[in-house]
């Protein structure tokens, strides 16, 4: 991949580093790759971070070096690709299947998937997931072809320019049809995995809007302003409402063997052509057996 600039006459950058550092927010661990591989180029010339800026000047930055990746052992998986281009793939994960290789998922993950896939393709680079949802979570998850791309996407994160959307079936009738959950999460004390609602834990935000009910269950749609490790699986079982199937934060349910989770749309900037992009992925069978539900779009 590569990144250009045309410098114009308004521009006040005081060096190649300094238009690196503030038009295209390079990290510095970023810069020392690019500088180490000779990456950087003005007018198709290799040059140094320090070299001066001039009306006109194109500046030209090569990611497109090759990273190690063999800390992920490759995998033949039947990958649901929902979108990709020289920057992102960007694929719809069934429930049962971790993001993250583990010492009991070594490799059967979805990690694992992607690396046998960019060996396919020819895609030396690390096996960079943006963000990351539960094993017994299905849905999207994007991940960046290189280190620059995952920077922006993470940044658009910070900044709450990655909205992220969930459907949710939850065990209950809620009394108000929408809200906003504003409790703090952190680890539950003696536990490696469960989180609780702590008044000293990070702060973390859902929005909720109820959908549809049906019997005793109600059909949610969840928007995270927030991105915590379990997040709208805490705060639903915090409000009464734990959803159906989650044995953790509630109790097994003969209707789903998992916990009734859906990681439904996603929307951001695109980091290189600056687009807005919108992506959903189809509601999963174990959702419409369930429920027969219909998700407006």
């Amino acid at each position: 991949m590569k990144l250009e600039y045309t410098v114009k006459g308004t521009d006040n950058y005081i060096n190649l580093k300094d238009l690196l550092k503030n038009h295209f927010e390079i990290s510095d661990r970023l810069l020392v790759k690019l500088k180490h591989n000779q990456k950087l180029f003005i007018n198709d010339a290799s040059v140094s971070v320090n070299s001066p800026l001039r009306i006109n000047d194109v500046v030209s930055i090569f990611i497109d070096f090759v990273e190690d990746n063999s800390n992920i052992v490759p995998t033949k998986m039947d990958l649901n690709i929902i979108y990709e281009d020289n920057s992102l793939l960007i694929v719809n994960k069934s429930s049962g299947i971790p993001v993250h290789p583990s010492m009991e998922h070594f490799e059967d993950s979805l990690s694992n998937g992607v690396k046998f896939y960019f060996d396919k393709i020819g895609l030396q680079k690390m096996i960079r997931p943006v963000n990351r949802i539960d094993k017994d979570t299905s849905g999207l998850v994007i991940f960046a072809k290189n280190e620059y791309v995952q920077e922006c996407l993470v940044r658009q994160m910070k900044s709450k320019q990655f909205l992220k959307e969930y459907i949710a079936i939850c065990n209950g009738v809620f009394e108000n049809l929408s809200g906003i959950i504003n409790a703090p999460i952190s680890r539950k004390s003696n536990s490696i995995i469960e989180r609780c609602v702590n008044l000293n834990g990070n702060t973390a935000i859902t929005h909720y809007e109820v959908l549809n009910t049906s019997d005793n269950y109600s059909v949610v749609k969840c928007l995270l302003e927030t991105g915590r490790t379990h997040q709208i699986r805490v705060h639903m079982a915090y409000i009464g409402h734990p959803l159906l199937g989650d044995t953790l934060y509630g109790t097994n349910s003969p209707l789903i063997d998992r916990q009734a989770l859906h990681a439904y749309k996603i929307q951001f900037v695109h980091p290189i052509t600056k687009t807005n992009l919108e992506f959903s992925a189809q509601i999963p069978a174990d959702f419409e057996k369930l429920l027969k539900l219909k998700v407006n779009e």
